[in-house]
């Protein structure tokens, strides 16, 4: 019985491996690198990182997201192979709060953060009682308010870092209101609000120069390079260092440089 069973199965069984073993291989033209962008700084960086995987034999295709929350979602899901948007604090919180098994394979630009102001020419203008909008994610926001600490606008407590909270504003001499919004609805904000901290893959597609036009923006020795994400079976697959590798050619180099002027840094 056992054996007529199997001899069933069999015919099935074939085609079903014939069809694993031929699959078309990750990187060519059939079956491109997926790799999740936000939209901006991230997205246009990335276009000319294709361009030079493209020459070398690496196909790539972009998929572009609006927010913070959904490239990881969907590399969780499988939809993605990696993506090119996040900084290591925020890695790190999502992998605590989500459980993601997601490992950094390499580094791609810098995004400097500002705090800038449609209403305002310096933070000493800020009024008594004003709004100040920061991003509503558990590191962007502790990064903005790292900023305005910097700046002498509000005092944290001691040992504060990128996982600050408004909790941990312990001086606040001009009673300013913060509003916690998501990060890519800050730029929209800015009319509504006296200043809004805002990081560059927002503010520069807004017109926007961190370093023009920010009333305070963070050091360039930031922390807060955005990295090539992988899940971590992926880590040594040879299109991920690849991919990755693909950010610190020359050629992308000097277009973030010649695109960005100063207001986006090549991290790689």
């Amino acid at each position: 019985m056992m054996l007529r069973r199997s001899a069933l199965l069999l015919p099935f069984a074939l085609p079903l491996a014939a069809a694993a073993q031929g699959a078309p291989e990750i990187g060519t033209a059939a079956r491109p690198v997926r790799v999740g962008v936000t939209q901006g700084v991230h997205a246009q960086t990335f276009e000319k990182v294709a361009e030079v995987l493209r020459r070398d034999g690496l196909h790539t295709r972009a998929v572009e997201f609006g927010d913070f929350i959904q490239p990881n979602a969907a590399l969780a899901g499988g939809d993605l192979d990696a993506n090119a948007y996040q900084h290591l604090p925020f890695l790190e919180a999502q992998r605590a709060q989500r459980g993601y098994d997601f490992v950094p394979v390499g580094k791609t630009v810098l995004t400097l953060m500002g705090v800038f102001s449609r209403r305002h020419r310096t933070l000493e203008a800020l009024p008594q009682g004003g709004r100040i909008a920061i991003p509503n994610d558990p590191t962007n926001g502790g990064r903005a308010l790292l900023i305005l600490a910097e700046a002498g606008v509000i005092r944290l407590r001691p040992g504060a870092d990128f996982r600050a909270t408004v909790a941990d504003v312990t001086e606040n001499p001009r009673r300013l209101r913060f509003v916690e919004l998501e990060a890519a609805s800050i730029v929209r904000a800015l009319e509504d609000v006296d200043a809004g901290a805002i990081t560059g893959n927002f503010a520069v597609p807004a017109g926007l120069n961190p370093l023009r036009d920010a009333l305070a923006r963070e050091d360039q020795r930031s922390v807060y390079t955005v990295l090539v994400v992988v899940r971590r079976r992926d880590e040594s697959a040879p299109w991920a260092r690849r991919l990755a590798a693909g950010y610190a050619h020359p050629e992308v180099r000097e277009f973030v440089e010649r695109q960005f002027q100063g207001a986006v840094i090549p991290g790689a």
